[in-house]
């Protein structure tokens, strides 16, 4: 199948490679404009391939030198080049063999970011999905594992640091001020694992002594003099091996462990063995730049990383169908470490909360696509939501099903049975049948079926005969499933809770599949009858967000007041005080469209009031149940005919009001909770200024006192209320004196730190008003703005894209003209970063019909210009099929 953007790859289609790379010798000879790439394959053909098959290898704006078969050069008519690559016709009729290639890149001139490329005057690598096409021609394919040998060259000057995967073998001087190093990893691996740098840095230092005794150099390189930024990534990287060790039993490697830290990247971070590559703000932090969340980005990204070092290097994927199988793994592992060392419950309500910010609207639009995709065209397009938070919630489903012990003997046969193999989701699912002896053949549609499984659910106490009967019906709408679709297995976990809040017993089960607390759904409908169940309960379900699904709204407002008091499962009790919120926020908006009086609830008002004076709740809860539903989660619930102006609008005063009845609370809040000197990052402080900041920004939306949070601005003494309170200003007031006069203040103090003026660009592109467009257009403009800075794109256009929802949906369009035009813009310089900026119009069919029109129009625009990059095509055909 063809398309526009080129051939969709099909997952029913794959076939291993005709040849087998079984090392790989690498010699680079550095240059600004002109890297020679000499590459010494050794190869060998397939077990029962015949001798004329050729030898078809990927390459991408490359230019070949010279290519040599067992030390003989090839003539011109014995391969085939073309823009994708190098065919081979004339091979030796033995089935081994070596390939030599020489060729030469311009790592200064690749923009893109993939491949071997220049940043800051280094030299770094991105090989994951398809980079390494970009240095050599190869058979860039995850099932190609091989032994990698590499041999750097450089200006000792320039470059005195030459790293790569594995451990260094040998280095030494050269003449004319060169230097060279080897690099040698004996563990196989696919090409796009393979790393490098070359560049001037300077270094933090430390070490690790595995549970078998072995000393492991830590290293994380970082610009000269902001060495003591990356102590907590340090921190971070030793707590996360002992915890794999301990948890998991998966020990490190090698002999050093390497992080490098470089400004200009595409993604967070790239797990390649043994030489990290990371996006600079996923390492750098101190009280005075970074947030709590900026700490605690750094110690999930940096264990997610390391993590990989199992579930992804030494176990490594097919192929790219099978991407959830290390990342959606890895998630879950860094996920449960976060929970581990942090707090679980705030840990899971704000994993769940992106969930649906993020994953949610990717499945019920036209970029859905299951767990697994069955096809793709450009496979950095499916570096997803859905791979990544969905695949990590089936994971948490799998353990959820088999029980703890049972999670941990399959994932302990997992290690032993696949360790240096390139593995599939049935491999994985495999495990955990042989392991526990559970029939998983139904749970696994998880990883087939694209969409979000709805429940509903309704209830009924027959007082009595003590029974109490759950009726529960499952349904799936997918945007891309055709045809029939199948049922899935749902876990949901539950609890009976009786009148004063404790969860009621129960003397037997009918209808349904009960272990435990958990429910395991498998048909379309189930009735389940409780017996023995002495008083009428309310029924708590999705415990702990036990699947990740939607259920229909059939409590009462009486019921789900209930469980927000007295639930005693802490997402649970979130759960229910954010749907009554939802439901009010809703009626709200409602009301706004159709010129009624806003009625507020003064039962949330109420909980709400409560809640914020509970002091046996940790104070990083108590503000996340004080944070309402944003705008965007609010659109999402309309789901259809959505006007982002009355949203606004609604929830505005719902604060508002909820705020002017909590003023007294808020302000003894506010008063008490003076965090502990000097700041540290963790959980439980982190949590103190959470809920005070929390009450400083509802205060101002009660009383609109901006020099209570002009003075809080001044007197920070940390990142995170400094920020807070630029947040509030910027958001609550953006037209006043004292946003503009804290905003420049915020510029000329960091206008070094490119990190922070990162913060200083998103947050005036969130900024609501009239002239939001205008402010963002003329952002873009500014000296301080770079197209080829991938963190700089996103924090100006991404941010208004996604966190401005008035600005960037104008009522004329004009935001998504200016979004297409300047991905259009963009393509040209980096495709992907481009490609994952439109998805931002992925929902746009949801808007009510005029601000639909216009979105329509501009994709449409956008889409036929004549030169566009195939991540974005694939992205625009999509997006308007």
């Amino acid at each position: 199948m063809r398309t526009q953007s080129g051939t969709a790859i099909l997952l029913k289609d794959y076939r291993p490679s005709d040849y087998v790379i079984d090392k790989v010798d690498l010699d680079f000879l550095l240059d600004t404009q002109e890297t020679v790439v000499t590459s010494k394959l050794t190869i060998r053909r397939a077990k029962g391939v015949a001798t004329d098959a050729p030898l078809e290898l990927d390459g991408d704006e490359l230019k070949l030198v010279s290519i040599a078969i067992n030390n003989s050069a090839l003539a011109r008519d014995d391969y085939t080049l073309n823009d994708d690559g190098l065919s081979i016709t004339q091979l030796p009729d033995s089935d081994a063999f070596t390939l030599e290639i020489v060729t030469k890149i311009n790592p200064t001139a690749n923009k893109k970011l993939m491949g071997l490329y220049r940043t800051s005057g280094n030299f770094c690598t991105q090989c994951e999905a398809e980079g390494f096409r970009r240095i050599t021609y190869y058979l860039d394919r995850p099932d190609i594992l091989s032994v990698f040998t590499v041999r750097i060259e450089g200006d000792r000057d320039t470059v005195p640091l030459l790293l790569s995967n594995g451990n260094c073998t040998d280095k030494g001087e050269l003449d004319n001020g060169r230097h060279f190093a080897v690099w040698h990893d004996p563990h196989p691996k696919p090409a796009y694992l393979f790393a490098l740098f070359a560049g001037d840095l300077g270094v933090l230092k430390d070490s690790f002594t595995t549970r078998s005794g072995r000393e492991v150099s830590l290293e994380i390189y970082v610009e000269h003099g902001k060495e003591p930024r990356a102590a907590y990534a340090m921190d971070s990287l030793i707590r996360s091996m002992k915890w794999d060790e301990e948890v998991y039993g998966c020990e490190y490697d090698l002999d050093i462990f390497m992080i490098v830290a470089v400004s200009d990247f595409n993604m967070g971070a790239m797990e390649n063995k043994g030489l990290n590559i990371f996006n600079d703000k996923y390492v750098l932090a101190d009280p005075e730049t970074a947030t709590d969340q900026d700490y605690a980005n750094i110690e999930a990204i940096i264990a997610h990383e390391y993590f990989h070092n199992w579930t992804g290097n030494r176990i490594t994927c097919r192929d790219w169908f099978q991407l959830c199988l290390k990342e959606g793994l890895t998630v879950y592992r860094d996920h449960s470490f976060s929970a581990d060392e942090r707090s679980a419950p705030v840990k899971r309500i704000a994993e769940v909360r992106g969930l649906r910010a993020h994953q949610f609207p990717e499945d019920a639009g036209p970029l859905a696509h299951p767990v697994r995709p069955q096809r793709y065209s450009e496979i950095n397009n499916f570096y997803t939501s859905t791979v990544y938070e969905k695949g990590s919630e089936v994971v948490g489903m799998f353990k959820t099903i088999v029980g703890e012990d049972g999670y941990k003997r399959a994932l302990d046969l997992y290690f032993e049975r696949h360790d240096g193999d390139a593995a599939t989701i049935e491999d994985f699912i495999k495990c955990f049948e042989d392991a526990t002896g559970a029939d998983l053949k139904q749970f696994a549609l998880w990883y087939d079926q694209a969409g979000t499984p709805n429940l509903a659910i309704g209830t009924n106490y027959d007082e009595a005969n003590k029974r109490f009967t759950v009726n529960i019906t499952q349904s799936l709408r997918s945007t891309v499933v055709t045809g029939e679709v199948a049922p899935m297995h749902i876990p949901v976990r539950f609890g009976l809770v009786g009148p004063e809040g404790s969860d009621l017993s129960f003397s037997g089960v009918t209808g349904a599949d009960v272990t435990g607390d958990v429910i395991h759904v498998r048909e379309p409908k189930h009735t389940i009858q409780f017996e023995g169940v002495e008083q009428k309960p309310v029924i708590s379900v999705l415990r702990g967000f036990s699947a990740p699904v939607t259920t229909i709204p059939e409590r009462s407002d009486k019921e789900l007041a209930f469980l927000a008091r007295r639930d005693s499962d802490a997402f649970a009790r979130w759960e229910a005080l954010s749907s009554l919120a939802m439901r009010q926020l809703r009626q709200a908006t409602k009301d706004v469209q159709q010129g009624e009086e806003i009625s507020t609830s003064p039962e949330l008002t109420t909980i709400l009031h409560e809640i914020l004076n509970d002091d046996t709740l940790e104070p990083a809860y108590r503000a996340l149940c004080l944070n309402l539903p944003s705008e965007a989660d609010i659109a999402r619930e309309i789901g259809s005919d959505i006007d982002p102006d009355a949203i606004h609008t609604a929830r505005t005063h719902i604060l508002a009001a909820i705020s002017q009845e909590c003023l007294v609370s808020l302000e003894a809040t506010y008063s008490k909770l003076q965090p502990a000197k000097p700041f540290v990052p963790d959980a439980s402080s982190a949590g103190i200024r959470a809920l005070r900041n929390t009450a400083l920004g509802l205060i101002v939306r009660a009383n609109g006192d901006l020099e209570l949070v002009a003075n809080h601005f001044a007197n920070a003494d940390n990142m995170t209320d400094r920020m807070d309170a630029l947040s509030i200003l910027a958001l609550q007031a953006p037209y006043a004196e004292e946003t503009a006069s804290a905003l420049e203040a915020f510029k000329k103090q960091y206008a070094d730190n490119a990190i922070v003026t990162d913060k200083w660009f998103a947050i005036q592109a969130m900024m609501p008003g009239s002239n939001a467009l205008e402010r963002v257009e003329a952002l873009s403009k500014a000296e301080n703005f770079s197209w080829e800075n991938p963190n700089r794109v996103r924090s100006l256009f991404g941010s208004f894209a996604i966190g401005n929802p008035t600005g960037f949906n104008r009522a004329d369009g004009a935001g998504y003209r200016f979004l297409c035009d300047a991905t259009g813009r963009l393509d040209e310089i980096n495709p992907q970063v481009a490609a994952r900026l439109i998805t931002a119009m992925r929902s746009w069919r949801n808007l009510e019909k005029d601000r639909a029109g216009h979105a329509h129009e501009a994709l449409k625009t956008l889409a036929a210009k004549k030169k566009l990059s195939r991540d974005v095509r694939d992205i625009l055909e999509r997006t308007l099929a």
